[in-house]
């Protein structure tokens, strides 16, 4: 009976708990007989999970028949990838977007303005920022934290606009720029990346109807708008301090969709409803955190050195092996540098030889100097967010020099203190003779019974001292020429 009743309370509770779960969205939706609004949260710097969860959005949106998505934007920027997977979702989405940068505050800096560029419906916050969308690079390549790569929309507007050498007028003047037309500066190669984001900002702008020439100066010039500055420069529609602000400013409007075709907004009385990420997505945004998966592989590695070094019950083993793959399965969704990983696998044998092959500190030392190369170079971009702290990868410097000295130190140690085992711990040993005849010399040595010879006679009770070692012999010499009363063990 008890059994049953137990069953009952928690079937109860499931039910009350997933219809506290599930009720706000369902009240936000029955409160104005139509599907609610999402709204979705790009925080932070965007990476691969980031773009799953705004495609997910979407696609549900989709689903939904519901008549907006809005995505609020707080960003610094992202990887290349992930925002590009991002516009290509907002440019194929059957329902409208509109990508809002709020709260006050906020920024869609880099990656980020890519994203409100590309949606069908740009407001800002006030006392927001949008802009600064240049490429930048690291070690020579390019590293992009605004994209690079072909537009995502038609070719032949992306073309038209690319092939476009006439000078550029300057936002809000309309006057012919003086560097209009004149070659980027740098290398071959960051030209070609800041050549191919233009072209993509200008083609997304132009499709848009936003400021194209503004649009190509944030990527070339790295330039900066507030929200006024905005919308007076028409790279923005409106200015909006909240949701409903946002909603009534964009009821009405007409924005062209995937297909080519014409749709009103219709927004009047239309509920919003927050839409977060689940658990799967927030574990993913976890461990694309470089510092978490970094984090992870380290202590990793350690539990599995420490089982090998010191066996027990293979917790250690275990529990290291769970996060070593879990720091890998995390630090394999953000743009990795080989040569980085390389250096980081050498860097750790270094240290472990150091454990088993002491070298007196040179391959500890060795060791973290590639380790510590080998974190600086583990992630290959620069984007805003995706980084290692400096402060990380010194701490984690420091801590292998101090398992390297410590090892160091015990080695020394070893070094200096005296045989404990072995053949060689009887040089010196005292011991006493026991029998001197025909049968040979014998003396009681370190509690064993060992046949012995001297350069002088030697007689029962003298005490000597071991010099040196000839198979089952021992060489000895006396300790005293007058020899002490016997205290020969029984046989």
């Amino acid at each position: 009976m008890r059994r049953w009743t137990l069953a009952v309370v928690a079937s109860i509770a499931f039910l009350l708990a997933a219809l506290s779960v599930a009720g706000p969205g369902r009240a936000a939706e029955g409160a104005v007989g139509a599907p609610a609004i999402p709204v979705l949260r790009l925080d932070g710097p965007i990476g691969p999970a980031s773009a799953e969860y705004i495609a997910r959005g979407l696609a549900d949106a989709a689903g939904n028949n519901a008549p907006m998505v809005v995505i609020a934007i707080d960003t610094p920027g992202g990887l290349a990838s992930s925002t590009r997977d991002i516009v290509r979702a907002i440019l194929g989405s059957p329902v409208p977007v509109a990508s809002w940068v709020a709260p006050a505050g906020a920024r869609a800096a880099s990656a980020g303005t890519y994203i409100v560029m590309a949606s069908h419906v740009a407001a800002m916050a006030p006392a927001t920022n949008i802009g600064a969308a240049t490429p930048v690079s690291i070690g020579g390549g390019p590293t992009p934290a605004a994209p690079g790569g072909q537009p995502d929309v038609p070719a032949d507007a992306a073309d038209k606009d690319a092939a476009d050498k006439d000078p550029t007028p300057d936002a809000g003047t309309g006057k012919a720029r003086p560097d209009a037309g004149q070659p980027t500066p740098g290398g071959a190669m960051e030209r070609k990346v800041i050549n191919d984001s233009a072209a993509w900002i200008r083609a997304l702008a132009q499709a848009r109807g936003r400021n194209v020439e503004w649009s190509e100066r944030a990527v070339r010039e790295g330039l900066s708008l507030s929200a006024d500055e905005a919308l007076e420069n028409r790279v923005v529609d409106f200015i909006a301090a909240d949701l409903p602000a946002l909603l009534a400013a964009a009821d009405g409007r007409e924005v062209r969709m995937a297909d080519d075709s014409v749709a009103t907004l219709a927004l009047a009385g239309a509920a919003t409803i927050e839409q977060a990420p689940d658990w799967r997505l927030e574990l993913l945004m976890l461990l694309s955190n470089p510092t978490v998966a970094y984090m992870l592989l380290l202590v990793g590695a350690y539990g599995i050195f420490l089982e090998v070094t010191s066996p027990g019950f293979g917790v250690l083993g275990v529990v290291g092996a769970v996060l070593l793959l879990t720091g890998l399965f995390g630090l394999q969704m953000l743009p990795l540098s080989y040569a980085g990983i390389a250096l980081l696998v050498l860097g750790f044998a270094l240290v472990v030889a150091e454990v088993f092959m002491p070298s007196f500190g040179v391959l500890g030392l060795v060791g973290t100097i590639a380790f510590v190369i080998g974190s600086i170079m583990l992630i290959d971009t620069d984007a805003p967010g995706f980084g290692l702290p400096i402060w990380l990868i010194v701490g984690i410097a420091a801590a292998n020099l101090l398992v390297g000295l410590v090892f160091v130190r015990m080695a020394l140690a070893g070094r200096r203190r005296p045989v404990a085992s072995g053949a060689e711990e009887l040089q010196g040993t005292p011991g006493k003779i026991i029998e001197a005849g025909d049968n040979g010399t014998w003396a009681w040595v370190h509690g064993e019974r060992w046949r012995v010879r001297a350069g002088v006679p030697l007689v029962v009770g003298q005490q000597v001292r071991v010099i040196g070692r000839d198979g089952l012999v021992l060489d000895v010499e006396p300790l005293a020429d007058v020899p002490a009363s016997p205290d020969i063990p029984a046989e």
